[in-house]
């Protein structure tokens, strides 16, 4: 069936995916297999060797490249895993414009592995298109943008820096991570590449760890797959079964990640505990007026900068919760409390993500489906001085 002519639900829940020719399972299988016989050697039914190629990891690979737009799909082991697979298209000597609010292992792979390779890395606030386009130079060959950012949710406007990368010629990738392909596509907005940590919102129930890319240019394909069978950050069929479980309800959890942030934003927005608070659903968030040009809906990610709080009085407020979670990762179906500047941001040097907002009394919620009303009563009680 041609899945690119069908709405998001249909499908998340169908693309890439029919019925077994050998029983009928309705089910995508498990192919538990490393090898594939073959009638004679290169006579196969397309798949050799499970590192490069797995009818489950296959299926999953369409899927989500459907929900993106997309012609063409890998999966990787990791969201890293994918990271690194683009990055490796680059040169010593290629230089990388990228965000100054970056996840942290993004920033990490960036500066301690691919740096000391002879790229050179700039970070710049890319919700500013001008500082985008005054970073780069004819040594430019990647532009790399987290939208929203994590975890300051910075918006970039996707589709006004894919046209300067198009007129400059430059491979153009974006993280869709903390929005999802079903909140916005950057492909659709000019995106060479999109990079999820499929680990998040794709899997959505915080049991797997893996990563995708998805692109249109089938040479770029080509490249990319190179790297991806050659290097061999490839996740197991269980994995690739388990996400395409988990995409299946991919629309409806988006729709009560979306009503529960709104609802647990607004309840914060006034709190006297609160000294700031990140969400781009509201007006007087800098990138409101992006956010609502090219996502769907405003997202279940919301961070607060807790009043007079030094990190001991952060850690204790962190710790308190008995609905939310204190964990690292985002975007399960459980709600989720997470202090960046030792977690998932502990690999930047303090300056460096003080100057950008992470500072030792932020928390990252990453809020749930559950009911909002528990939770509410979960951020008053934790909150209480």
């Amino acid at each position: 069936m041609e899945h690119m002519n069908y709405k998001f639900a249909t499908k998340a829940i169908h693309a890439g995916q029919e019925a077994d020719p050998t029983t009928g399972a309705v089910m995508t299988p498990i192919y538990q297999t490393s090898t594939y016989q073959q009638k004679a050697p290169g006579d196969h039914k397309g798949y050799e060797y499970s590192r490069g190629t797995n009818p489950t990891r296959k299926a999953l690979e369409d899927c989500i490249a459907a929900l993106e737009n997309g012609k063409f799909g890998l999966a990787f082991s990791s969201g890293m895993a994918a990271t690194d697979c683009v990055l490796r298209l680059l040169q010593p000597g290629d230089e990388v414009v990228t965000g100054d609010d970056l996840y942290g292992g993004s920033y990490r792979i960036f500066t301690k592995v691919y740096e000391p390779m002879g790229i050179k890395f700039k970070f710049v606030n890319t919700s500013d298109n001008q500082a985008v386009a005054d970073a780069i130079t004819d040594k430019t060959k990647l532009i790399w943008v987290e939208t929203p950012t994590n975890p300051t949710l910075k918006l970039a406007d996707i589709e006004a820096i894919g046209k300067i990368a198009k007129e400059r010629g430059i491979l153009y990738a974006v993280d869709n991570t903390f929005a999802s392909p079903y909140l916005q596509n950057p492909l659709d907005l000019g995106a060479d590449i999109v990079m999820h940590s499929v680990t998040k919102y794709l899997g959505g129930h915080s049991d797997v760890v893996m990563g995708a890319l998805v692109m249109n240019d089938e040479e770029l394909y080509k490249k990319l797959f190179f790297y991806y069978n050659a290097c061999g950050g490839t996740p197991g069929p269980q994995d690739a079964f388990l996400v395409l479980r988990g995409i299946k309800t991919l629309h409806l959890r988006m729709k009560a990640h979306c009503e529960n942030g709104r609802k647990v934003a607004e309840y914060l927005k006034n709190h006297p505990q609160i000294e700031k608070i990140y969400w781009p659903g509201f007006e007087d968030h800098p990138g409101h007026d992006v956010a609502k040009k090219q996502m769907r809906d405003f997202g279940g990610m919301v961070s607060i900068v807790l009043k007079d709080a030094d990190l001991q009085e952060t850690f204790r407020i962190a710790s308190g919760f008995k609905v939310f979670t204190l964990a690292e990762s985002l975007g399960g179906v459980e709600s989720l409390i997470n202090h960046p500047a030792t977690m998932t941001h502990g690999s930047i040097p303090k300056e460096a993500r003080e100057k950008v907002g992470v500072v030792d009394n932020l928390l990252r919620l990453s809020v749930g489906v559950e009911d909002a009303d528990d939770l509410i009563a979960d951020l008053e009680q934790a909150l209480a001085r």
